[in-house]
């Protein structure tokens, strides 16, 4: 029995305008408990597919009746069956198409605003993992920053727009996800820009991503100000875009901070993590809107699905932004750490060219929520 089968970009729709949902996600517990759809308005309920094997009608009166139901799995195999299973019990369900995996790797373009001298800055929501990405777009030009390992949203968007892509950048060596810059340069002759304190193990050539570096895009003298901020890695670097929006990279969240120990230098990078944070951000416009690499919970997310504050508010606001006592600070830094992303070393490896897993391997490392801030 055929049943409908609902897309990733449905679902981030649901997410951004806050309706509900029910998700019966059939995949093993562990796994559940470890990443799953955030929304809302969404409830869960979790029901290992081995358990439902003989017949799905212990759980028919667990799932509603008056709301939309999803079934989810890894990689939709699962989810099909079960709804096949539910649908035949006079239910009407629907399964994610490509399962988890489909959902870690949408990418959500939203619209942040314009630049004063004409131009649009666009912010891409990878709302399986919390990443997001970047593009500047000035007369016929584009630069995006920390893009993911999925390049042809970028290519294509910038095609859509009539841009071509003249300078990729990356805030920093990310750990998290395997980063998309470098294939994205390559396929288009554009500059491929990385803070050269993260970058002494790199395997291939770079441009190298300092403080008070300005890169112009378009000829309307769309301004790039590179400012270096380390912490979250020794050579994280923030942007000023147009004097009115602060790529943060992974320094500064919504609600949260960096983390300094995915290299292993949690104790070193604390005191530059401190002075990013408390000097070099104290000398900024508090009206900057900040435009972090991640997000980490769903309530981050304003009424378009976009992710951003003003740095004024995040100065009153987050909590890691507040705290005056520096051993105290210190404290917070290096004894609240969630654990580690899935694969971090291999994705740090993958992202200096050391090795090259094929796309099904990246897949596998990247599966899971980004870790990437203090709890």
């Amino acid at each position: 029995m055929a049943v409908n089968a609902m897309t990733a970009t449905e679902v981030t729709k649901r997410v951004f305008n806050k309706e509900e949902l029910f998700i019966l996600d059939v995949r093993n517990t562990v796994d559940f408990q470890d990443w799953r759809i955030e929304g809302e308005h969404f409830e869960h309920l979790n029901i290992p597919y081995f358990e439902l094997l003989d017949g799905v009608e212990g759980i028919l009166d667990k799932l509603p009746t008056d709301k939309d139901v999803l079934v989810v799995c890894a990689k939709e195999g699962s989810s099909i069956y079960v709804a096949e299973e539910l649908s035949e019990a006079g239910l009407t369900v629907s399964y994610l198409k490509g399962g988890m995996k489909a959902w870690s790797e949408h990418l959500e373009p939203v619209k942040i605003g314009d630049l004063k001298n004409g131009g649009e800055v666009y912010q891409f929501v990878r709302i399986g993992k919390g990443c997001l990405s970047y593009m500047v777009i000035s007369n016929g030009e584009a630069a995006i920053i920390d893009a993911t390992r999925m390049t042809d949203i970028f290519t294509d968007f910038a095609d859509s727009k009539g841009a071509k892509i003249t300078h990729v950048f990356d805030t920093h060596l990310h750990a998290d996800h395997i980063s998309g810059g470098r294939k994205i340069a390559e396929k288009t002759n554009a500059m491929y820009w990385l803070p050269p304190k993260d970058a002494t193990e790199v395997t291939f050539k770079y441009e190298p991503l300092e403080g008070g570096k300005i890169v112009t895009i378009g000829n309307t003298a769309i301004d790039i100000h590179a400012l270096y901020t380390p912490g979250h890695t020794i050579g994280s670097t923030s942007f000023v875009v147009d004097e009115t929006y602060l790529l943060s990279g992974d320094i500064l969240f919504i609600d949260s901070i960096g983390r300094p120990d995915l290299a292993g230098l949690a104790e070193d990078w604390v005191g530059d993590l401190r002075e990013s944070l408390y000097e070099r951000y104290r000398e900024l416009s508090e009206d900057l809107l900040v435009l972090p690499a991640h997000f980490m919970v769903i309530e981050e997310l304003n009424e378009d699905g976009s992710v951003g504050k003003k740095l004024g508010d995040l100065f009153a606001e987050n909590h890691g932004l507040t705290i005056e006592n520096e051993e105290e600070f210190r404290m917070l830094v290096t004894e609240n750490l969630p654990p580690q992303p899935n694969s971090y070393q291999e994705i740090r490896k993958t992202n200096m060219g050391k090795i090259n897993p094929d796309e099904e391997e990246q897949r596998e490392m990247e599966i899971g929520p980004n870790r990437c801030a203090v709890r």
